[in-house]
């Protein structure tokens, strides 16, 4: 069986209304980038993956951190489907701009 590196996409509404909800707002934030999750844009994070196999481990880990009213999604695309994203409006990060397509970068 062949296994593809893929991109895990986070996409989440989290209210912020009140102290306890910035509070649980910053406690899932930082689950997700010590969980390997990089900022693509304001409430969608991504991570890179080696297969299927290994994106399955981060649902539970972020389910446990969903505070009531918050509304997450995970998504799975491949490589392709994530570098052929169009950019319609705006410019792509400089992380995104150094990088581009490499999978592994050592500065």
């Amino acid at each position: 069986m062949r296994y593809a590196q893929l991109r895990i996409l986070c996409m989440f509404d989290l209210p912020v209304m009140t102290k306890k909800q910035q509070q649980q707002y910053r406690v899932f934030r930082k689950t997700l980038i010590e969980n390997g999750f990089t900022m693509l844009q304001y409430s969608v994070y991504y991570r890179i993956v080696q297969n299927r196999s290994a994106a399955q481990k981060f649902a539970p880990i972020l389910k446990k951190m969903i505070p009531e009213d918050g509304d997450i999604r995970l998504l799975y695309v491949s490589e392709k489907q994530f570098n052929d994203m169009l950019l319609l409006v705006g410019r792509k990060s400089k992380q995104e701009q150094a990088i581009g397509n490499e999978k592994m970068v050592i500065i």
